[in-house]
């Protein structure tokens, strides 16, 4: 990912996918995109801040959504959800090296 990139992430097993737009790479520190509808984008921003040799805290949030209560309610579910499992597979992988398959597992088909 780099600025001004524009990729799509695809998803084949919920035949899912989203239009990204790399927005800010800061290395090792900050990772700023768009992604979603073209008229209605939201932001995701990932945060690397360094705690120890070995560690280091990811924050990500997103911003930009726009919809009624319930369309919020479920956007919230739907995308802490999403970033907390991929966390959680990637922390698995670097820390133990064990795939955890977990984004499939966690909305089987």
């Amino acid at each position: 990912m780099e600025p001004g990139a524009e990729l799509r992430w695809e998803w084949e097993t919920y035949g899912a996918s989203a239009d990204v737009r790399v927005k800010e790479v800061e290395q090792n520190r900050l990772i700023r995109f768009e992604w979603g509808n073209y008229a209605q984008p939201t932001t995701v921003e990932l945060k690397f801040t360094p705690r120890s040799a070995n560690a280091t805290f990811v924050e990500v949030t997103e911003t930009g959504f726009t919809g009624t209560g319930d369309e919020t309610l479920q956007w919230v579910n739907d995308t802490v959800g999403g970033f907390s499992t991929a966390l959680c597979a990637m922390k698995a992988l670097l820390e133990h090296g064990i795939e955890l398959n977990a984004v499939p597992d966690h909305h089987p088909v």
